[in-house]
């Protein structure tokens, strides 16, 4: 998918957003996606796009600083990482597991090659690439099992 502009790339996340609601119906333990993409190439605007489509009104903002940050939505959680700055995660790994196990939660992670063996196999991977006419490439490079 191209997405042109902030807006179509809130919008792309507000689809993936009730679309994991319609998963938690279905009595789904939890969503781990991980984002892929250079710095600002988009992925913190593809979350709170995920964000507005699981119902949360609130302001999205990236965990670069405190590494994660918990978002509550009618029925579940959406638990956001940024391990960029983590070479080594160390108790952060044990929150995420945590959060990974946790039902009707979305985790989304950012930056995650430091925690690559706590990520369960069928985890979702979207890669953005911003491309040289500030257009945005999204593509979906792992499919859940």
């Amino acid at each position: 998918m191209i997405s042109r502009s902030e807006s179509e790339m809130l919008a792309y996340g507000r689809k993936l957003g009730k679309a994991f609601l319609d998963n938690f119906s279905n009595d789904q333990k939890s969503v781990v996606i991980e984002l892929i993409g250079d710095v600002g190439a988009g992925k913190t605007t593809l979350t709170r796009g995920i964000a507005e489509g699981l119902g949360i009104d609130g302001a999205v903002t990236s965990p670069s600083f405190t590494i994660s940050k918990s978002y509550p939505f009618p029925g579940g959680m959406l638990v956001h990482y940024d391990f960029y700055r983590l070479s080594d995660p160390g108790l952060m790994a044990e929150d995420l597991a945590d959060a990974i196990s946790n039902k009707n939660t979305v985790v989304i992670i950012e930056w995650g090659e430091s925690v690559a063996d706590i990520l369960p196999k069928n985890h979702q991977v979207y890669k953005i690439t911003l491309n040289n006419d500030g257009s945005r490439t999204i593509e979906k490079i792992q499919e859940e099992k």
